[in-house]
Protein backbone atom coordinates (compact mmCIF):
# COMPACT_ATOMS: atom_id res chain seq x y z
CA UNK A 1 0.00 0.00 0.00
CA UNK A 2 1.60 3.42 -0.58
CA UNK A 3 1.52 5.69 1.68
CA UNK A 4 -1.38 8.49 2.26
CA UNK A 5 0.11 12.08 3.23
CA UNK A 6 -1.90 13.45 6.60
CA UNK A 7 -3.58 16.45 4.48
CA UNK A 8 -4.61 14.15 1.79
CA UNK A 9 -7.24 11.76 3.79
CA UNK A 10 -10.09 13.73 3.74
CA UNK A 11 -10.49 12.32 0.11
CA UNK A 12 -10.30 8.53 1.21
CA UNK A 13 -13.54 8.27 3.79
CA UNK A 14 -14.23 4.82 4.36
CA UNK A 15 -10.79 3.24 2.55
CA UNK A 16 -8.03 1.46 4.33
CA UNK A 17 -5.10 4.06 4.38
CA UNK A 18 -1.04 4.14 5.27
CA UNK A 19 0.27 7.04 6.72
CA UNK A 20 3.22 7.44 8.16
CA UNK A 21 4.57 10.09 10.91
CA UNK A 22 5.15 10.97 14.61
CA UNK A 23 2.92 10.12 17.42
CA UNK A 24 2.32 14.09 18.87
CA UNK A 25 -0.23 12.35 21.89
CA UNK A 26 -1.05 8.86 23.25
CA UNK A 27 -4.15 8.71 25.54
CA UNK A 28 -4.39 4.80 26.92
CA UNK A 29 -7.88 4.72 28.57
CA UNK A 30 -7.78 1.29 29.23
CA UNK A 31 -10.18 -0.28 26.52
CA UNK A 32 -9.13 2.19 23.69
CA UNK A 33 -5.93 4.16 22.99
CA UNK A 34 -6.19 7.50 21.06
CA UNK A 35 -3.27 8.99 19.07
CA UNK A 36 -2.81 12.23 17.67
CA UNK A 37 -0.32 11.56 14.44
CA UNK A 38 1.34 13.96 12.94
CA UNK A 39 3.41 14.23 9.70
CA UNK A 40 4.82 17.06 7.42
CA UNK A 41 1.52 17.63 5.78
CA UNK A 42 -0.74 18.10 9.01
CA UNK A 43 -1.93 16.31 12.02
CA UNK A 44 -4.93 13.37 12.52
CA UNK A 45 -6.59 11.47 15.37
CA UNK A 46 -6.86 7.59 15.79
CA UNK A 47 -8.11 5.46 17.50
CA UNK A 48 -7.84 1.28 18.47
CA UNK A 49 -10.69 -0.27 19.78
CA UNK A 50 -10.68 -3.12 22.04
CA UNK A 51 -11.05 -6.11 19.26
CA UNK A 52 -8.13 -4.17 16.96
CA UNK A 53 -5.19 -6.35 16.77
CA UNK A 54 -3.16 -3.78 17.23
CA UNK A 55 -3.71 -3.12 20.59
CA UNK A 56 -0.80 -5.05 22.25
CA UNK A 57 1.23 -2.22 20.16
CA UNK A 58 -0.73 0.85 21.00
CA UNK A 59 -0.37 -0.48 24.43
CA UNK A 60 4.05 -0.39 23.79
CA UNK A 61 4.36 2.93 21.50
CA UNK A 62 5.36 6.07 22.91
CA UNK A 63 5.21 9.40 22.06
CA UNK A 64 7.72 11.02 19.21
CA UNK A 65 8.26 7.34 18.03
CA UNK A 66 7.96 7.17 14.60
CA UNK A 67 5.42 4.95 13.15
CA UNK A 68 3.47 3.59 10.07
CA UNK A 69 -0.30 2.84 10.32
CA UNK A 70 -2.43 1.16 8.67
CA UNK A 71 -5.78 2.25 9.27
CA UNK A 72 -9.89 2.95 7.78
CA UNK A 73 -10.44 6.98 7.36
CA UNK A 74 -14.01 7.28 8.90
CA UNK A 75 -16.08 10.65 9.51
CA UNK A 76 -15.65 11.74 13.19
CA UNK A 77 -18.99 12.59 14.89
CA UNK A 78 -20.19 16.01 14.40
CA UNK A 79 -19.72 17.56 17.78
CA UNK A 80 -16.50 16.22 17.51
CA UNK A 81 -15.63 17.14 14.29
CA UNK A 82 -16.12 20.72 14.80
CA UNK A 83 -13.86 20.98 17.68
CA UNK A 84 -11.27 19.21 16.00
CA UNK A 85 -8.29 21.36 15.06
CA UNK A 86 -6.34 19.27 13.53
CA UNK A 87 -8.21 17.30 10.58
CA UNK A 88 -11.61 18.54 9.80
CA UNK A 89 -14.38 15.88 10.17
CA UNK A 90 -12.39 12.27 10.28
CA UNK A 91 -10.41 10.22 12.18
CA UNK A 92 -8.48 6.79 11.88
CA UNK A 93 -10.05 3.63 12.90
CA UNK A 94 -6.44 2.24 13.62
CA UNK A 95 -6.00 -1.72 12.26
CA UNK A 96 -2.33 -1.95 12.42
CA UNK A 97 0.63 0.23 14.09
CA UNK A 98 4.58 -0.77 13.15
CA UNK A 99 6.94 1.07 15.05
CA UNK A 100 9.71 2.28 12.46
CA UNK A 101 11.92 4.23 15.40
CA UNK A 102 10.77 4.03 19.10
CA UNK A 103 11.71 6.98 20.97
CA UNK A 104 13.21 7.75 24.38
CA UNK A 105 12.30 10.26 27.09
CA UNK A 106 12.41 13.10 25.92
CA UNK A 107 14.74 15.88 27.48
CA UNK A 108 12.36 18.50 27.04
CA UNK A 109 8.69 19.41 26.27
CA UNK A 110 8.48 19.67 22.36
CA UNK A 111 4.03 19.90 22.41
CA UNK A 112 4.75 23.74 23.83
CA UNK A 113 6.71 26.40 23.04
CA UNK A 114 10.35 25.71 23.37
CA UNK A 115 11.76 29.46 23.55
CA UNK A 116 11.98 29.12 27.37
CA UNK A 117 14.15 26.47 27.43
CA UNK A 118 17.52 26.15 28.31
CA UNK A 119 19.78 27.33 24.83
CA UNK A 120 22.50 25.17 25.39
CA UNK A 121 20.13 22.30 26.14
CA UNK A 122 17.93 23.46 23.22
CA UNK A 123 20.64 23.64 20.78
CA UNK A 124 22.36 19.95 22.00
CA UNK A 125 18.59 18.70 20.78
CA UNK A 126 18.06 21.02 18.11
CA UNK A 127 16.32 17.62 16.02
CA UNK A 128 13.92 17.57 18.52
CA UNK A 129 13.19 21.56 19.33
CA UNK A 130 12.73 21.37 15.34
CA UNK A 131 9.66 19.25 16.11
CA UNK A 132 8.26 21.59 17.84
CA UNK A 133 5.18 23.50 15.96
CA UNK A 134 6.24 26.85 16.93
CA UNK A 135 9.72 25.75 14.84
CA UNK A 136 8.21 24.04 12.25
CA UNK A 137 6.21 26.99 11.28
CA UNK A 138 9.43 29.62 10.99
CA UNK A 139 11.67 27.41 9.05
CA UNK A 140 8.90 26.08 6.57
CA UNK A 141 7.43 30.23 6.39
CA UNK A 142 11.71 30.56 5.75
CA UNK A 143 11.20 28.23 2.68
CA UNK A 144 8.36 29.41 1.69
CA UNK A 145 9.90 33.18 1.15
CA UNK A 146 12.51 32.09 -0.46
CA UNK A 147 10.61 30.05 -2.80
CA UNK A 148 8.62 33.00 -3.36
CA UNK A 149 12.08 35.73 -3.94
CA UNK A 150 13.06 33.06 -6.78
CA UNK A 151 9.64 32.81 -8.72
CA UNK A 152 9.92 37.06 -8.74
CA UNK A 153 13.69 36.78 -10.13
CA UNK A 154 13.06 34.16 -12.51
CA UNK A 155 10.38 35.86 -13.85
CA UNK A 156 12.44 39.08 -14.07
CA UNK A 157 14.96 37.23 -16.25
CA UNK A 158 17.42 36.65 -12.97
CA UNK A 159 19.89 33.77 -13.88
CA UNK A 160 20.63 32.24 -10.70
CA UNK A 161 24.72 31.66 -10.29
CA UNK A 162 26.50 29.95 -7.31
CA UNK A 163 30.28 31.96 -6.28
CA UNK A 164 32.63 30.25 -4.72
CA UNK A 165 32.79 29.31 -0.96
CA UNK A 166 36.53 29.63 -0.74
CA UNK A 167 38.58 32.96 -1.62
CA UNK A 168 40.82 35.67 -0.83
CA UNK A 169 40.56 37.48 2.86
CA UNK A 170 39.88 40.91 2.79
CA UNK A 171 40.77 43.07 5.48
CA UNK A 172 37.72 45.47 5.49
CA UNK A 173 34.47 44.63 6.82
CA UNK A 174 34.31 42.03 9.48
CA UNK A 175 37.38 39.44 10.25
CA UNK A 176 37.27 36.65 8.81
CA UNK A 177 36.76 32.83 9.00
CA UNK A 178 40.08 31.22 7.18
CA UNK A 179 40.79 27.90 6.21
CA UNK A 180 44.44 26.50 5.70
CA UNK A 181 45.88 24.78 2.65
CA UNK A 182 47.10 21.50 2.75
CA UNK A 183 48.56 22.19 -1.14
CA UNK A 184 50.18 25.86 -0.39
CA UNK A 185 51.86 25.45 3.16
CA UNK A 186 50.67 28.74 5.16
CA UNK A 187 48.37 30.26 3.32
CA UNK A 188 44.87 30.21 3.84
CA UNK A 189 41.78 30.50 2.02
CA UNK A 190 39.04 32.96 3.47
CA UNK A 191 34.92 32.19 3.56
CA UNK A 192 33.39 34.74 2.02
CA UNK A 193 31.80 37.66 4.62
CA UNK A 194 29.47 37.91 1.45
CA UNK A 195 29.87 37.46 -2.56
CA UNK A 196 30.47 41.31 -3.28
CA UNK A 197 33.48 41.15 -5.63
CA UNK A 198 32.23 38.18 -7.53
CA UNK A 199 29.09 39.32 -7.98
CA UNK A 200 30.32 42.52 -9.52
CA UNK A 201 32.73 40.42 -12.07
CA UNK A 202 29.63 38.49 -12.85
CA UNK A 203 28.09 42.00 -14.23
CA UNK A 204 31.80 42.37 -15.84
CA UNK A 205 30.81 39.27 -17.46
CA UNK A 206 27.24 40.34 -19.26
CA UNK A 207 25.26 38.46 -17.00
CA UNK A 208 23.67 41.40 -16.12
CA UNK A 209 20.44 40.45 -14.00
CA UNK A 210 22.33 38.06 -11.52
CA UNK A 211 20.96 36.58 -7.79
CA UNK A 212 21.76 33.81 -5.49
CA UNK A 213 20.38 32.34 -1.92
CA UNK A 214 24.25 32.99 -0.55
CA UNK A 215 25.80 31.76 2.49
CA UNK A 216 27.73 34.67 4.23
CA UNK A 217 30.33 34.14 7.06
CA UNK A 218 31.38 36.60 9.29
CA UNK A 219 33.46 36.64 12.38
CA UNK A 220 31.95 39.24 14.54
CA UNK A 221 30.64 39.42 17.69
CA UNK A 222 27.21 37.57 18.46
CA UNK A 223 23.81 39.40 19.27
CA UNK A 224 20.08 38.56 19.46
CA UNK A 225 19.91 39.15 15.49
CA UNK A 226 23.68 38.44 14.41
CA UNK A 227 25.50 35.22 13.77
CA UNK A 228 28.44 33.99 12.20
CA UNK A 229 27.19 32.64 9.64
CA UNK A 230 23.42 33.94 7.72
CA UNK A 231 21.75 33.82 4.40
CA UNK A 232 21.14 36.51 1.86
CA UNK A 233 18.74 36.80 -1.02
CA UNK A 234 21.63 38.74 -3.25
CA UNK A 235 20.90 40.85 -6.02
CA UNK A 236 23.50 42.43 -8.76
CA UNK A 237 21.42 44.12 -11.66
CA UNK A 238 23.56 45.89 -14.49
CA UNK A 239 22.49 49.34 -16.55
CA UNK A 240 20.33 50.49 -13.87
CA UNK A 241 19.94 53.53 -11.60
CA UNK A 242 19.58 53.59 -8.08
CA UNK A 243 15.46 53.85 -8.67
CA UNK A 244 15.57 50.90 -10.67
CA UNK A 245 17.30 48.87 -7.70
CA UNK A 246 14.93 49.94 -4.92
CA UNK A 247 11.34 49.50 -7.61
CA UNK A 248 13.11 45.95 -8.01
CA UNK A 249 13.69 44.78 -4.88
CA UNK A 250 9.99 46.76 -3.41
CA UNK A 251 8.52 45.43 -5.99
CA UNK A 252 9.80 41.74 -5.50
CA UNK A 253 9.58 41.74 -1.30
CA UNK A 254 5.92 43.05 -1.41
CA UNK A 255 4.91 40.51 -4.37
CA UNK A 256 6.44 37.56 -1.98
CA UNK A 257 4.72 38.57 1.79
CA UNK A 258 1.34 39.71 0.40
CA UNK A 259 1.16 36.16 -1.32
CA UNK A 260 1.90 34.81 2.16
CA UNK A 261 -1.10 36.19 3.63
CA UNK A 262 0.78 39.34 5.56
CA UNK A 263 -0.08 43.03 5.37
CA UNK A 264 1.99 45.76 4.54
CA UNK A 265 1.48 49.12 5.99
CA UNK A 266 2.40 51.57 3.78
CA UNK A 267 3.16 51.30 0.08
CA UNK A 268 5.32 52.28 -2.00
CA UNK A 269 7.78 52.16 1.08
CA UNK A 270 8.37 55.25 2.84
CA UNK A 271 11.84 57.03 1.91
CA UNK A 272 14.21 58.69 4.22
CA UNK A 273 17.74 60.58 4.13
CA UNK A 274 20.20 59.27 6.62
CA UNK A 275 20.21 63.02 7.85
CA UNK A 276 15.94 62.71 8.22
CA UNK A 277 16.16 59.26 9.79
CA UNK A 278 18.82 60.51 12.18
CA UNK A 279 16.73 63.42 13.51
CA UNK A 280 12.98 62.07 13.22
CA UNK A 281 14.30 58.33 14.87
CA UNK A 282 17.50 59.11 16.57
CA UNK A 283 18.67 55.92 14.25
CA UNK A 284 18.72 54.22 10.56
CA UNK A 285 17.02 51.35 12.08
CA UNK A 286 13.17 52.36 13.19
CA UNK A 287 10.04 50.99 13.74
CA UNK A 288 7.01 52.52 11.84
CA UNK A 289 4.77 50.71 13.65
CA UNK A 290 1.34 51.45 16.13
CA UNK A 291 0.76 49.52 18.85
CA UNK A 292 -2.20 48.50 16.97
CA UNK A 293 -0.12 47.30 13.78
CA UNK A 294 1.77 45.37 16.20
CA UNK A 295 -0.73 43.45 17.37
CA UNK A 296 -1.99 42.58 13.68
CA UNK A 297 1.11 41.57 12.29
CA UNK A 298 1.54 44.65 10.11
CA UNK A 299 4.84 44.94 8.31
CA UNK A 300 6.12 48.61 8.44
CA UNK A 301 9.32 48.77 5.41
CA UNK A 302 11.11 51.62 4.29
CA UNK A 303 13.98 52.97 2.70
CA UNK A 304 16.90 55.08 4.00
CA UNK A 305 19.14 56.30 2.01
CA UNK A 306 22.02 59.40 0.97
CA UNK A 307 24.59 57.67 4.18
CA UNK A 308 27.63 59.79 4.92
CA UNK A 309 30.44 57.41 2.59
CA UNK A 310 32.97 57.21 5.18
CA UNK A 311 33.90 57.89 8.35
CA UNK A 312 36.46 58.21 11.14
CA UNK A 313 38.15 55.42 13.16
CA UNK A 314 39.49 55.44 16.31
CA UNK A 315 42.85 56.44 15.11
CA UNK A 316 41.89 59.27 13.14
CA UNK A 317 42.02 57.87 9.26
CA UNK A 318 39.02 57.48 7.21
CA UNK A 319 37.14 54.60 6.35
CA UNK A 320 33.70 53.18 4.72
CA UNK A 321 30.24 53.29 6.14
CA UNK A 322 28.88 50.52 4.27
CA UNK A 323 30.74 49.30 1.29
CA UNK A 324 34.20 50.28 -0.01
CA UNK A 325 32.70 49.68 -3.71
CA UNK A 326 29.79 52.12 -3.56
CA UNK A 327 29.18 55.11 -5.82
CA UNK A 328 29.05 58.19 -4.32
CA UNK A 329 26.02 60.09 -5.22
CA UNK A 330 26.43 62.04 -8.76
CA UNK A 331 27.40 65.20 -7.53
CA UNK A 332 29.86 64.21 -4.88
CA UNK A 333 31.88 62.18 -7.98
CA UNK A 334 34.48 64.91 -8.18
CA UNK A 335 34.39 66.33 -4.55
CA UNK A 336 35.46 61.93 -3.94
CA UNK A 337 38.23 62.21 -6.73
CA UNK A 338 39.90 65.27 -5.54
CA UNK A 339 39.41 63.67 -2.12
CA UNK A 340 38.24 67.03 -0.55
CA UNK A 341 36.09 67.76 2.71
CA UNK A 342 35.57 63.72 2.63
CA UNK A 343 33.55 63.48 5.90
CA UNK A 344 30.48 65.74 3.56
CA UNK A 345 30.81 62.83 0.58
CA UNK A 346 27.41 61.08 0.41
CA UNK A 347 27.27 57.66 -1.32
CA UNK A 348 24.62 56.16 -2.97
CA UNK A 349 24.00 53.40 -0.58
CA UNK A 350 20.24 52.38 0.22
CA UNK A 351 19.06 50.17 3.59
CA UNK A 352 16.19 48.37 3.54
CA UNK A 353 14.26 48.31 7.15
CA UNK A 354 11.34 46.71 8.41
CA UNK A 355 9.67 46.84 11.86
CA UNK A 356 12.80 48.09 13.92
CA UNK A 357 15.36 45.93 11.87
CA UNK A 358 18.04 45.94 8.93
CA UNK A 359 16.71 44.00 6.41
CA UNK A 360 18.40 44.46 3.04
CA UNK A 361 21.22 47.11 2.40
CA UNK A 362 22.76 48.10 -1.05
CA UNK A 363 24.14 50.86 -3.11
CA UNK A 364 25.40 51.43 -6.87
CA UNK A 365 28.84 50.64 -7.17
CA UNK A 366 31.79 51.77 -8.53
CA UNK A 367 32.58 50.70 -11.94
CA UNK A 368 35.27 52.85 -13.36
CA UNK A 369 38.72 52.45 -11.76
CA UNK A 370 39.68 55.69 -10.85
CA UNK A 371 36.76 56.13 -8.57
CA UNK A 372 37.35 52.81 -6.71
CA UNK A 373 40.89 53.73 -6.51
CA UNK A 374 40.47 57.05 -4.86
CA UNK A 375 38.54 55.55 -2.08
CA UNK A 376 41.05 53.36 -1.09
CA UNK A 377 43.14 56.12 -1.55
CA UNK A 378 41.47 57.97 1.14
CA UNK A 379 41.03 55.02 3.64
CA UNK A 380 44.92 55.38 3.55
CA UNK A 381 45.99 52.51 1.37
CA UNK A 382 49.57 52.95 -0.87
CA UNK A 383 49.37 52.22 -4.83
CA UNK A 384 50.88 48.87 -3.85
CA UNK A 385 48.18 48.38 -1.13
CA UNK A 386 45.62 48.79 -2.95
CA UNK A 387 46.29 46.49 -5.90
CA UNK A 388 47.32 43.70 -3.37
CA UNK A 389 43.79 44.13 -2.26
CA UNK A 390 41.83 44.83 -5.51
CA UNK A 391 43.79 44.70 -8.74
CA UNK A 392 41.72 42.33 -9.92
CA UNK A 393 38.65 44.77 -9.65
CA UNK A 394 40.47 47.58 -11.37
CA UNK A 395 42.01 45.15 -14.00
CA UNK A 396 38.49 44.09 -14.87
CA UNK A 397 36.69 47.60 -14.74
CA UNK A 398 39.13 48.17 -17.45
CA UNK A 399 37.17 46.10 -19.85
CA UNK A 400 33.45 47.70 -20.89
CA UNK A 401 32.47 47.28 -17.12
CA UNK A 402 28.65 48.30 -17.20
CA UNK A 403 27.01 50.59 -14.57
CA UNK A 404 25.51 48.66 -11.92
CA UNK A 405 24.09 47.80 -8.32
CA UNK A 406 22.46 45.51 -6.00
CA UNK A 407 21.45 44.92 -2.80
CA UNK A 408 21.50 42.02 -0.39
CA UNK A 409 18.87 40.82 1.50
CA UNK A 410 18.95 38.97 4.95
CA UNK A 411 16.86 35.45 4.99
CA UNK A 412 16.94 35.44 8.72
CA UNK A 413 16.20 39.60 9.17
CA UNK A 414 13.32 38.91 6.79
CA UNK A 415 11.65 35.63 8.65
CA UNK A 416 11.97 37.35 11.99
CA UNK A 417 9.87 40.14 10.48
CA UNK A 418 7.10 37.65 9.28
CA UNK A 419 7.34 35.69 12.46
CA UNK A 420 7.74 38.50 15.10
CA UNK A 421 10.78 36.46 16.70
CA UNK A 422 13.29 38.99 18.09
CA UNK A 423 16.08 36.01 17.59
CA UNK A 424 18.44 34.81 14.78
CA UNK A 425 18.11 31.39 16.60
CA UNK A 426 14.14 30.88 16.03
CA UNK A 427 14.52 31.30 12.31
CA UNK A 428 17.15 29.23 11.87
CA UNK A 429 17.60 25.08 11.56
CA UNK A 430 20.90 24.71 13.05
CA UNK A 431 22.38 27.81 14.86
CA UNK A 432 24.92 28.60 17.02
CA UNK A 433 24.75 29.54 20.44
CA UNK A 434 25.92 32.79 22.35
CA UNK A 435 29.07 31.49 23.14
CA UNK A 436 29.64 30.27 19.36
CA UNK A 437 29.07 26.41 19.82
CA UNK A 438 27.48 24.57 16.97
CA UNK A 439 24.24 22.97 17.07
CA UNK A 440 23.83 19.11 18.13
CA UNK A 441 27.86 19.26 17.41
CA UNK A 442 30.67 20.16 19.39
CA UNK A 443 32.98 22.54 17.36
CA UNK A 444 35.07 24.27 17.52
CA UNK A 445 37.22 21.73 18.44
CA UNK A 446 41.03 20.85 18.72
CA UNK A 447 42.34 19.26 15.09
CA UNK A 448 44.41 16.03 15.87
CA UNK A 449 48.25 16.14 15.39
CA UNK A 450 48.05 14.49 12.58
CA UNK A 451 45.82 16.95 11.15
CA UNK A 452 47.85 19.75 11.95
CA UNK A 453 51.34 17.99 10.99
CA UNK A 454 49.77 18.11 7.26
CA UNK A 455 48.60 21.67 7.64
CA UNK A 456 51.85 22.52 8.75
CA UNK A 457 50.03 24.37 11.38
CA UNK A 458 51.65 25.00 14.94
CA UNK A 459 49.27 26.13 17.81
CA UNK A 460 50.77 28.64 20.88
CA UNK A 461 49.51 28.04 24.15
CA UNK A 462 46.73 30.42 25.35
CA UNK A 463 48.33 33.31 27.36
CA UNK A 464 48.15 33.36 31.05
CA UNK A 465 45.65 36.18 32.48
CA UNK A 466 47.82 37.95 35.37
Amino acid sequence: MNRTFIKDLAEHVGESVLIKGWVSVRRDQGKMVFFDFRDMTGEVQGLVTPKSAAMEVAKQTDRESAVAVTATVQARPEKNAQADKMNGGIELLIEAIEIVSPSGVLPFEISEDTSGINEEVRLAYRYLDLRSERMQRNIRLRSQLVQKCREYLFAQHFTEIETPLLTESTPEGSRDFVVPSRLHPGKFYALPQSPQQYKQLLMVGGFERYFQIARAVRDEDLRADRGFEHTQVDIEMSFVTQEDIMHTVEEMVTTAVEAMGFTIKEKPFPRFTYAEAMEKFGADKFDLRTPEDKEKGILAYAWVHRFPFFEKTSDGAWTFTHNPFSMPIPEHIEQLLAKKDVGEILTTQYDLVCNGYEAGGGSIRAHKPEILKAVYEIMGYSEEGTQERIGHMLTAFGFGAPPHGGIALGVERLVMNLTGESHLREVQAFPMTRGGQTSVMKAPKPLTHEQLDELGIQIKPPKKHE
